[in-house]
C-alpha cells in the first residue's frame, strides 16, 4: 500500500483484482454448457471470488465502511447501504451455491449445467453493477461525509483484516493467489477487445496529442491525426520508412541508443522537451512489450504543453 494511498484507492485496487477473477470466470461459464470448461480454473476463479472477494474485501466494507458511514449520517436502513448489504448477500450465496457444484459439473445433466451458467453469470452482473455503485456513487458519497483522520482509521482496518485473516504477508498472498486464477487461464481477456475498428481510429483520431508506432523492425507502422493539424507535420508516404529516415542525420545515433535500450529493457522511457512555434513541446517515447513481454516497438508521444504549463488552482466537473 502507498503511503499516499487513500481508503477509496484501496478499496477500488482490490475491486480491479476481482474484476480480473470475473473475467476468468466468465470465460468458462461460456463453457460450461458443452463441457469445455476447465474444472480446476473454474474452482480457483470461484474460491479467490468467494474468500478474498467476499471474507476478505466485503469485510472490510461491512465492519468497517459501512458502519462509519452510518455513524457519519448515512441511514443503514433503507438507503444505499442497506442495497450495498442485500447485494454482498447475493453475491456471496451465488458463490457458495457454486462453489458446492462445480466439482461434479463434468457428469452432470444439461439442464443442470445450463443452470449453473446463468447462474454465474447472474453473480456476475450483480458484482459488476455493484462496483460501478461503489466506485462511482458510494465511495463518493463517503468522501464527503468523511471528517479528518477518517482515511488513517479506515486504512488501519482494513490492513488489520488483512493481518488477522493471513498473516504481515497478506497482500503478496492476494496478489499469488490471482496470479494463480490467471495463469492458468489460456488467456487474460482484453478491455479493448470489445472495441471496433472504428471505434479505436475514431478514438486515436480524438487524442489531443500526437501519436507514432514504430513496430519491432523499427519502421513506421502508425500514426494518428492523420488529416487534422500537427506539430510536426507528416503524410502517408512516412509509413513503412525506417525510422533513421524520419529523423535528421543528427539525430539518428540519439534514436538507435534509445530503441536499443528498449529492446533490451535498460530504459523505460525517454523525454524531451523544446520550443518550437512559439510553444513548449514535450516528446516522449515508451516501449511497447506484449504480455509475455516481447518487444512490439516504440510509442512516441508528442504535445503542446505551453497551456498545460499556465494551468493553476482547479476547475472541477462541477464548475462547467
Amino acid at each position: 500500500m502507498s503511503a499516499t494511498q487513500t481508503w477509496d484507492e484501496y478499496l477500488v485496487a482490490e475491486h480491479e483484482s476481482i474484476e480480473r477473477a470475473m473475467a476468468v470466470l466468465r470465460e468458462q461459464l461460456e463453457k460450461v454448457q458443452d463441457k469445455a470448461h476447465d474444472p480446476v480454473r473454474l474452482q480457483r476463479a470461484i474460491d479467490f471470488l468467494l474468500e478474498f472477494g467476499d471474507r476478505i474485501h466485503n469485510r472490510k466494507e461491512e465492519k468497517h465502511l459501512f458502519p462509519l458511514m452510518e455513524q457519519r449520517g448515512i441511514p443503514s436502513q433503507g438507503g444505499p447501504l442497506a442495497v450495498m448489504l442485500m447485494e454482498h448477500e447475493a453475491e456471496r450465496g451465488l458463490l457458495q451455491k457454486m462453489l458446492l457444484q462445480v466439482s461434479t459439473l463434468g457428469t452432470a445433466a444439461a439442464d443442470i449445467r445450463l443452470t449453473f451458467r446463468n447462474e454465474g453469470l447472474e453473480y456476475l452482473k450483480i458484482r459488476a453493477d455493484h462496483i460501478w455503485k461503489e466506485n462511482d456513487v458510494l465511495y463518493p458519497m463517503a468522501r464527503r461525509i468523511f471528517q479528518a483522520g477518517d482515511n488513517e482509521t479506515l486504512l488501519a482496518a482494513f490492513l488489520g483484516i488483512n493481518t488477522e485473516t493471513y498473516g504481515p504477508k497478506a497482500h503478496e498472498l492476494f496478489q499469488q493467489m490471482l496470479a494463480e486464477v490467471e495463469q492458468t487461464a489460456s488467456r487474460r481477456p482484453k478491455i479493448i477487445e470489445g472495441l471496433s475498428a472504428t471505434q479505436l481510429d475514431a478514438i486515436m483520431e480524438a487524442m489531443p496529442f500526437e501519436v507514432t508506432f514504430v513496430d519491432a523492425n523499427d519502421t513506421v507502422a502508425y500514426f494518428n491525426r492523420l488529416d487534422k493539424e500537427k506539430i510536426f507535420p507528416r503524410t502517408r508516404s512516412v509509413i513503412g520508412r525506417k525510422v533513421d529516415k524520419c529523423h535528421p542525420e543528427k539525430s539518428v545515433d540519439t534514436v538507435r541508443r534509445i530503441v536499443a535500450g528498449f529492446k533490451d529493457k535498460t530504459h523505460d522511457k525517454a523525454e524531451f522537451w523544446l520550443d518550437f512555434k512559439g510553444d513548449k513541446v514535450l516528446i516522449r517515447y515508451f516501449p511497447v512489450y506484449d504480455d509475455n513481454g516481447v518487444y512490439l516497438g516504440v510509442l512516441e508521444v508528442t504535445q503542446a504543453i505551453g497551456a498545460l504549463q499556465k494551468i493553476t488552482g482547479q476547475k472541477r466537473l462541477l464548475d462547467w
